[in-house]
């Protein structure tokens, strides 16, 4: 996929039933399904089985079992409840018969209320940074050969780094802009699906920074287990994002990893948190 246009269509789904849809799969540069993909449909599953008027807010799921990206995706959707201000909806992603994904995610109403929020970091802008093709063309040859490839694999977004990764600072920190190639659509839902899409992109392997292993992590096991994502504002995709994560812990085995996503005016449009396992390859 080079255009988001691209990323919205493997996103719509054939309705086979009320509550069953089938979906394909792209790869990123890996065999497996990716998580943010299988994320992002079944949140378009559910969504299909909502009223228009009610838009998600959060959503909480766990990765099961990989993905196998030559296969279709079954998307079965159970419709929990239908409530005044609250729609709930679980949904079980199949393949070969067997759940590799599940996730629940609620569904609101406009409603007013209190509002407060947490300042975006004082980062750069993107218009002073280099995107991932051009870190590359700068700094490929030491590069490790299938991070570089990971790196120049066509997809529909474009990422700039704030901070160098090739400087090896040790860290618990990064940041990170983020938008699409090509233009979105106005609808909120349609923006809320690529936002959810784009969450899985560069979370869990903020846990490798304090280690210095982020450039080797194609020669480590790094999944997806579970992850979380609140929608506080409505986001428009059209822009520069920036994704601010950090990781306050690793252990066992697993990282724990959290984001917040702020568009360029300094709004909180959302908040992810992640656990994966991390760890050499054998």
């Amino acid at each position: 996929m080079k255009k988001v246009s691209q990323l919205l269509e493997l996103l719509k789904l054939e309705r086979l039933e009320t509550y069953l849809f089938r979906g394909d799969s792209q790869s990123i540069g890996s065999k497996r399904v990716f998580g943010g993909q299988v994320l992002a449909q079944s949140l378009s599953a559910a969504m299909q089985t909502v009223d228009s008027d009610r838009y998600v807010h959060s959503l909480h799921a766990f990765f099961i079992l990989p993905g196998d990206i030559s296969k279709p995706i079954i998307f079965d959707v159970d419709p929990i409840r239908d409530g005044g201000s609250f729609t709930t909806r679980r949904v079980v992603a199949i393949q070969n018969g067997r759940a590799i994904f599940n996730m629940a995610a609620s569904f609101q109403l406009k409603q007013k209320g209190f509002d407060h929020q947490l300042s975006m970091p004082k980062v750069k802008p993107p218009d002073e940074l280099i995107n991932w093709n051009q870190m590359v063309a700068k700094y490929g040859k030491n590069m490790p050969e299938r991070f570089r490839k990971f790196l120049v694999w066509d997809r529909p977004l474009e990422f700039r780094p704030v901070e160098n990764p090739f400087e090896n600072i040790k860290t618990n920190q990064r940041n990170i802009w983020l938008r699409p190639f090509g233009e979105m659509p106005d609808d909120e839902r349609s923006n809320s699906l690529v936002l959810a899409y784009a969450s899985d992109y560069n979370l869990l392997t903020t846990s490798l920074l304090p280690h210095g292993q982020l450039a080797n992590f194609p020669d480590m096991t790094v999944a997806s287990l579970d992850h979380a994502m609140w929608f506080h504002r409505p986001v428009k995709m059209d822009d520069w994002l920036l994704y601010s994560t950090d990781s306050p812990s690793a252990s066992g085995g697993r990282g724990f990893t959290r984001g917040s996503i702020f568009d360029r005016a300094g709004n909180l449009v959302a908040s992810v948190a992640q656990e994966g396992l991390i760890r050499p390859r054998r």
